[in-house]
């Protein structure tokens, strides 16, 4: 789009750009085909764009994504958009704010790109609430003033390195690509803007660590910037043995530390008995027979490697809305490796019975230590099979209205979804779950119709 054509647009919505709400319009359309150009489309993504105005970005999407979604907070655009896509099926248009939409509608549509010529005024807290973790994308391109863009991919010991750096680079590998200068918007701004790409940070041998933890922790490094951070850090374990451990100065800051310092020191401080242990090989377990009946016992890695059946246990933790609580498995779990999951589950101890297993598994795998007989109800079971991994399951069912906490080598991220927005991604993306909880999801929905 021209700088006439998406003027005639603001006309035609009757909007006057609002420096509050920090509109600055792409005008220059060779810019904007070359920033689509950065998200690579592949005919089978999902685009995602948040802050599309007129248009300048989207009509260089419309045609190469399988489906397109644009989040507009201003309701005279949004309704532009839809008077402008209203015969295409494959654009969905949200009248909301990037920074409080519900991205749990965005999984069902993987693999989702996301794009954004981000507002001035509320690029962090779109990034924060669309791309922290646990997100659906698999890259992004965003457009911000060339400061916060330079703030994204600071290292450490420079002026711009600090937390919205850490924040997103837990997450990301940010690649600042090319300036863009005032006069390619209406109204022109006076500093000049950037792009980013913004790619996965997904590596199944790097350290696990507890990503709340960790922002809570940079939050304290950086609440004084030039103060050291013995001050401002958690009091146990002290300070002192922790630096020594970890080879630190004592009198290190914050800005000194980089992404793998942090992420150290969010490691010795996580106090989790099992924040080491992705799955222990000499566990034992009872091995059973077609009828679970016990005939002997044998190690956590022969069970597995041998297919001998065994038994499990499986929880639905509900909140107070009847969302039903997912984890997404850790990359370095040896069975269905960074997959969604029941919100709990386990292996049976040699000896132990199903209700006091479920009862274990909740306090070590989410933290919710309270949990009885009382309010456990078993719903189902399934027989061994390919699909279960040759085990025994029973589902139990459990509602919580506190929260939750688990073990990071264990558990990358939880999250609770509708069960609509389940169903619809198990439909959609069947492979995103592991085979068990599909066989079990669609058993507990029968129960419900």
């Amino acid at each position: 789009m021209t700088g006439q054509e998406i003027r005639e647009v603001l006309d035609g919505a009757r909007v006057f750009p609002s420096k509050q709400l920090g509109q600055n319009f792409l005008t220059d359309p060779n810019m904007a085909r070359w920033i689509v150009s950065q998200l690579e489309i592949s005919p089978e993504d999902t685009v995602v764009e948040v802050g599309p105005g007129t248009g300048a970005l989207t009509e260089h999407v419309i045609g190469k994504a399988k489906h397109v979604v644009l989040i507009e907070f201003d309701g005279r655009l949004a309704g532009a958009l839809s008077e402008r896509y209203k015969d295409r099926d494959d654009v969905e248009i949200h009248h909301a704010d990037g920074a409080k939409f519900d991205r749990r509608i965005l999984f069902k549509h993987r693999p989702v790109k996301f794009l954004g010529n981000l507002p001035y005024s509320s690029g962090g807290a779109i990034m924060k609430n669309m791309l922290g973790r646990p997100h659906p994308f698999s890259r992004a391109v965003i457009m911000l003033q060339k400061e916060v863009i330079d703030r994204l991919g600071a290292g450490p010991g420079t002026k711009d390195y600090g937390i919205l750096s850490l924040r997103m680079q837990v997450n990301w590998h940010v690649q600042p690509s090319r300036i863009v200068p005032p006069e390619a918007f209406y109204p022109r701004p006076n500093i000049d803007s950037a792009v980013a790409v913004l790619t996965p940070r997904e590596d199944p041998a790097a350290p696990t660590f507890d990503a709340r933890l960790f922002d809570e922790l940079i939050r304290r490094g950086f609440a004084q910037r030039r103060k050291q951070i013995r001050k401002q850090l958690p009091p146990t374990p002290p300070w002192e043995e922790v630096a020594e451990k970890l080879g630190f100065s004592p009198s290190a800051r914050g800005e000194e530390l980089d992404l793998e310092k942090w992420i150290s020191l969010t490691r010795a401080y996580d106090t989790h008995p099992l924040k080491d242990n992705p799955q222990k090989d000499d566990e034992l377990f009872d091995v059973v027979d077609e009828n679970d009946v016990p005939t002997g016992t044998a190690t956590r890695a022969k069970v597995h490697a041998e297919n001998l059946i065994h038994r499990a246990v499986h929880v639905f933790v509900l909140n107070k809305n009847g969302d039903l609580y997912l984890q997404k498995r850790s990359l370095r779990k040896d069975k269905n490796p960074g997959v969604w999951d029941s919100s709990v589950s386990g292996h049976l101890d040699a000896g132990e019975d199903y209700l006091p297993a479920a009862i274990r598994e909740l306090g070590e795998e989410v933290g919710i230590h309270d949990a009885t007989s009382e309010n456990l109800e078993h719903v189902l079971s399934l027989p061994p099979t390919v699909e279960t991994g040759w085990e025994h399951v029973r589902l139990f069912i459990t509602r919580h209205t506190g929260s939750i906490s688990w073990p990071a080598a264990e558990v990358d991220s939880v999250m609770p979804f509708p069960l609509d927005e389940i169903k619809a991604w198990t439909e959609a993306k069947p492979d995103d779950f592991s085979p068990v909880f599909l066989m079990m999801f669609r058993g507990y929905l029968s129960q419900q119709a």
